[in-house]
């Protein structure tokens, strides 16, 4: 720092430091949302619209009705879209994971001790949307939520590996598997459980 003492070159210093700023930045912007009604929710659908090759998913709870019918459009346009879900999305009648596997969608499950709390997503390895914000209705309309889109590339990267990691470590849905459901009717009915997703 003893060399920023003279005037010029600590002017020089100011000078790359000014204008170099923005373009070192450019490209790393970050868009922050809040919930209840602040707008998350169809952040999340404009996002998974714009996806041109791959959707990559963590998500704790899916069962929002207008995520998942974003997702399977997505699907549609020939979008690779991977979703890791907590192993409890399996059987929870209000989670989309059933309605999404009908659709042709290869779902897996955490398989570790505790919860998979995860609450990100990868849109073509550009953008990625984290943040409390569970996909659902409740988190939308109730919650105190926050959803962050950012398009920084190193920190895309790190989500990726972790998502990597979360895909193969986790089991397929049994629906995907052995193309019936989780449990058999007798099964639901004598538990009093609504089984089918």
């Amino acid at each position: 720092m003893d060399q920023l003492r003279s005037p010029w070159l600590r002017k020089i210093f100011l000078f790359f430091i000014f204008y170099s700023g923005p373009w070192l930045c450019r490209g790393q912007e970050i868009l922050v949302y809040f919930s209840p009604n602040g707008g998350c929710q169809q952040a999340v659908v404009s996002q998974i619209r714009k996806a041109a090759q791959s959707i990559d998913i963590a998500m704790y709870y899916l069962s929002s009705g207008d995520i998942a019918r974003a997702l399977v459009k997505a699907r549609e346009n020939n979008v690779r879209v991977r979703i890791v879900l907590d192993q409890g999305q399996e059987i929870e009648p209000a989670s989309k994971s059933g309605y999404l596997v009908k659709h042709g969608f290869e779902i897996r499950y955490h398989l570790g001790f505790g919860l998979m709390h995860n609450k990100f997503a990868i849109i073509d390895g550009k953008s990625l949307i984290t943040g409390s914000f569970n996909w659902t209705l409740t988190a939308e309309e109730r919650n105190e939520e926050n959803l962050l889109i950012i398009t920084d590339a190193g920190t895309i990267e790190k989500y990726e590996e972790r998502f990597n990691y979360l895909w193969d470590t986790s089991r397929v849905d049994s629906r995907n598997a052995r193309g019936f459901e989780v449990f058999p009717s007798w099964f639901c009915t004598t538990f009093h459980l609504l089984c089918n997703n």
